[in-house]
């Protein structure tokens, strides 16, 4: 049965990344951390009910959704770090 979502084990480690990066930027943003840990909750358990259902249909699919997932994490990396950057030399500065 596992056999199945080998395919997708990149999708996985890169969504439990992205969902840290958006944590991040949430918390950086001053967003309430208890609407935040609901919202990822919930966006969580949306994915594992597309996952579940689109499995079969995303199969032949799979390299394909791996690689714009990492793609998304890349550029959620980049749009985080330069954020953080900015915020940090907005806080030096004395702002």
């Amino acid at each position: 049965m596992l056999e199945q979502f080998v395919p997708f084990i990149g999708l996985i480690i890169f969504g439990n990344i992205e969902n840290l990066i958006l944590a991040s930027q949430g918390v950086v943003a001053g967003v309430n951390p208890r609407i935040l840990g609901l919202l990822s909750i919930i966006v969580v358990l949306i994915w594992i009910f597309i996952g579940f259902v689109a499995t079969e249909a995303a199969m032949q699919y799979s390299n394909y959704i791996t690689f714009l997932g990492g793609l998304a994490i890349v550029i959620l990396g980049l749009q985080s770090i330069h954020g953080a950057v900015k915020n940090l030399r907005k806080t030096k500065r004395g702002e």
